[in-house]
């Protein structure tokens, strides 16, 4: 593999599990199939010579049983804003391409997936504050997402809760917890309501997570 790159940004997710999501701790997910969406932005990052801070990017993926059991599907939503060679080298990571067998998420993701649709390059409206979790991910008519924190019904203020990964991890090192709502449309259409939601930051190669 002669490409080398490097990607430090941040990411949302949302999933149709219960807060907590199981598959964080290698538990059978909350209803026997999964179904997500994402969304997150290079900070700082290049693909050999060719820059990609600045760019975002978006998910929606389903599988019709446990993600470690195949027959996926994934439409990945690319920064339309992007130069061609900015637009491939993005879909070349999240295509799990150029990386370690099993070094990143997006890597496991492609391979659990039996069908790939065709990118799609379209302008993407990214925010998110990791430490206050909130997000928001919107992709004009695709995809909709907000992710907030979860509300303490007893004291009604936010609920502060995270997972730790120090090894062992294809995604993060740490992720704060709070709850997500998505619309997406499409092939992959699906809407979530108050389910899991995950804030972190990105910071990996193509040999997988690098240590801040």
């Amino acid at each position: 593999m002669s490409d080398t790159w490097e990607l430090h940004g941040t990411e949302f997710s949302n999933c149709n599990c219960n807060w907590g999501c199981p598959c964080q701790f290698n538990a059978p997910s909350t209803y026997g199939n999964c179904k997500f969406t994402s969304g997150g932005h290079v900070e700082k990052g290049h693909f050999n010579d060719i820059s990609l801070a600045g760019l975002s990017w978006a998910i929606i993926g389903a599988w019709p049983g446990e993600i470690a059991e195949g027959n996926g599907r994934q439409q990945i939503i690319i920064d339309e804003k992007g130069s061609p060679e900015q637009r491939e080298a993005l879909r070349k990571i999240l295509f799990g391409e150029s990386t370690d067998p099993g070094a990143t998420h997006f890597n496991i993701f492609t391979s659990m997936c039996s069908e790939m649709l065709e990118p799609l390059f379209l302008p993407i409206d990214y925010g998110i504050n990791v430490a206050e979790r909130t997000a928001h991910i919107n992709v004009p008519n695709m995809m909709d997402v907000v992710g907030s924190p979860i509300i303490d019904e007893f004291s009604g203020e936010p609920f502060h809760v995270g997972i730790n990964r120090p090894s062992g991890s294809f995604e993060y090192s740490y992720a704060e917890v709070g709850t997500g709502s998505s619309k997406a449309h499409g092939e992959l259409a699906m809407e979530l309501n108050d389910s899991y939601g995950q804030f972190n930051e990105l910071h990996f190669n193509q040999n997988g997570i690098i240590d801040n």
